[in-house]
């Protein structure tokens, strides 16, 4: 657990250090999540266990604690932007900076929430993601994409020789509305709807940043909601992208296994998110605590980059296909199954 506290809470520190103080926080916070997580990837010896084993901590204190850290970060972020006296500059860096740790971090975490037996612990997830006006997804998630992960019916798995661009706006509103259905279906009529209070919560958190920093700090919010959402999406996008179930009979898909994600085995990275790099076992096993997630090299579908890395890269269609299309084509051979049709 040492490595995801260190990871998690360097940048947090940070992030707050550039709120209250200034530069140079801010450059640094932003080098943090940027910079000195990419060349501390690169360091071979720092690399967690790809079996972590059996004996570990549920990891409950720290998730509690990174969802509860992110209001007040949230929110300080929308008030620094909208009133505060800091530089151009400052602003600048810490948008970039905060809204990197919402959509990797905060996301990862309330990802992790969303998917525990405790009620109160899936509100909070909820609610991280209703404060980033985000909160359908606390229903798309667990009610769609991991019941269609990998096929035509799933908008959050990207579709071979897709750009990330067209993706994210398809996602966006496939999800919205595949979620409220399945919640619909769910629900049959009975109490009140989940996404009423996902337009309540979006509702109260637009209405506490205009109380807070007038309507500059409504414009702030947004900007850093959807900087994070589309962090979110890109994950999407590049853990899924041109893996495909196979249709065993008319209308039936195989179940989802180890070789319908992308992962990524780079240790710090995986700490700051929570192991969300280590997707296809989260596939598999839904309930497993993010401590004890494995990751196999030679039955999982692996990344040449870093999760984060690999999402910079999906913002340039020509050199993602170049570079991702092959191994997507070579894993469907290696697997025995249907070559991804590309566009």
């Amino acid at each position: 657990m040492q490595r995801f506290i260190l990871a998690t809470y360097g940048l947090i520190l940070l992030l707050a250090a550039a709120m209250l103080f200034g530069a140079p926080f801010p450059a640094l916070a932003l080098a943090y999540v940027t910079v000195f997580a990419w060349f501390l990837d690169r360091l071979s010896a720092l690399a967690a266990p790809d079996h972590p084993g059996q004996e570990f901590p549920a990891g409950d204190g720290l998730a509690v604690s990174l969802a509860l850290a992110h209001f007040p970060l949230l929110f300080g972020g929308v008030w620094t932007l909208a009133q505060s006296a800091a530089t151009k500059m400052d602003k600048a860096l810490i948008f970039l900076a905060l809204s990197l740790f919402i959509g990797q971090v905060g996301n990862s975490n309330a990802h992790e929430l969303i998917h525990r037996g405790s009620r109160s612990l899936r509100r909070l997830g909820v609610a991280v993601y209703t404060s980033i006006l985000f909160g359908h997804h606390a229903s798309a998630h667990v009610r769609v994409h991991h019941v269609h992960a990998a096929t035509p019916r799933d908008p959050n798995s990207a579709r071979p020789g897709e750009s990330f661009y067209a993706f994210a706006l398809r996602a966006w509103v496939g999800a919205f509305r595949a979620g409220y259905r399945a919640d619909s279906r769910l629900r049959r009529g009975a109490g009140l709807h989940p996404y009423v209070g996902y337009l309540l919560g979006a509702a109260a958190s637009l209405s506490f940043a205009l109380m807070l920093a007038g309507p500059k700090g409504v414009a702030a919010l947004i900007a850093i909601s959807a900087y994070a959402q589309a962090q979110l999406l890109l994950s999407d996008y590049v853990q899924h992208y041109g893996l495909q179930r196979c249709e065993i009979t008319p209308g039936r898909v195989e179940p989802v296994g180890l070789h319908h994600s992308w992962n990524a085995p780079h240790s710090f990275t995986s700490s700051l998110m929570l192991n969300a790099p280590r997707h296809s076992d989260h596939h598999a096993h839904p309930a497993q605590p993010y401590p004890g997630l494995e990751i196999d090299r030679q039955t999982m579908p692996i990344l040449p980059y870093s999760l984060p890395t690999m999402a910079v890269i999906a913002l340039i269609p020509p050199l993602w296909r170049r570079i991702m299309d092959p191994r997507a084509r070579k894993w469907a051979k290696a697997s025995h199954r249907p070559e991804p049709a590309y566009g």
